[in-house]
């Protein structure tokens, strides 16, 4: 094979890997399962989304898409400050609302 077409071919393979890990970066992090886990709320409301490590806690899992995402939506704005939006209201900070929709959507099934 012709040097320059070999070095043109490594190119676009090294290129086509670099691409493929991107995506598979993107869809991981779009991954509800994943997203509670790395977002943190797994540390309280448990692994299941059923078993908080505190009585107060909810119990999220099953909850309708569009509650939780509004919920977690106006926590993160400061529409709601009070009780235990204000323990969500660091972990909400590092959550975007596209990934607010994906958790929301994933709780949903669960």
């Amino acid at each position: 094979m012709n040097p320059k077409k070999a070095l043109s071919l490594s190119t676009v393979i090294l290129l086509m890997a670099g691409f493929g890990s991107a995506v598979a970066a993107e869809d991981s992090a779009l991954d509800g399962a994943t997203l509670f886990q790395t977002k943190a709320c797994l540390s309280c409301h448990g692994v299941d989304a059923r078993t908080p490590i505190q009585p107060l806690y909810p119990k999220i899992a099953g909850q309708n898409a569009d509650y939780t995402y509004n919920q977690m939506r106006d926590i993160k704005n400061g529409a709601r400050s009070s009780g235990q939006a204000v323990v969500m209201k660091g972990i909400m900070a590092a959550v975007t609302e596209e990934e607010m929709r994906v958790i929301a959507d994933w709780l949903s099934t669960q």
